[in-house]
């Protein structure tokens, strides 16, 4: 299980502004190119995003479903990756001040990616979430500007 967390100097209301407007996922979610709503009003549990992955001349789509939106402490995820399986990615929000603390828990969920789950893919799942908290606060710190 990868677990990492990010202190960004805004409070609670600006992170969640970000993670429930869907045309923001792909500017903090690693490894997305563009995003786009597929169902339901995104983040209301059951709804769907609708994700490009781009790497050089290689795309994929993928999608991210909505578990549970418990709004003002966490929004968890399901993101399907076809062949891969899924992972579940829970987002904890913690008033921490005049700040905010947002924590990161992701692991395989379904498919041939839990079972191949193992320290060296938690290793770099650390690296993507050292990144992709940074690009969540990048886009929060430098919206309030």
């Amino acid at each position: 299980m990868a677990v990492r967390h990010q202190l960004i100097k805004r409070p609670p209301e600006a992170v969640w502004a970000v993670l429930e407007d869907p045309s923001r996922y792909s500017d903090w979610v690693v490894g997305t190119s563009s995003s786009r709503p597929k169902t339901g009003d995104w983040p209301q549990t059951g709804s769907a995003l609708e994700y490009t992955v781009r790497v050089g001349p290689w795309t994929a789509d993928g999608e991210t479903v909505v578990r549970l939106y418990d709004r003002p402490r966490c929004l968890e995820l399901e993101a399907k990756s076809g062949a891969l399986g899924t992972a579940r990615i829970a987002i904890e929000v913690r008033p921490w001040g005049d700040e905010t603390l947002v924590v990161v828990d992701e692991h395989p969920l379904r498919g041939p990616g839990g079972l191949l789950h193992n320290t060296v893919i938690d290793a770099l799942l650390q690296l993507r979430h050292r990144a992709m908290l940074r690009r969540l606060a990048d886009v929060i710190e430098g919206a309030t500007r």
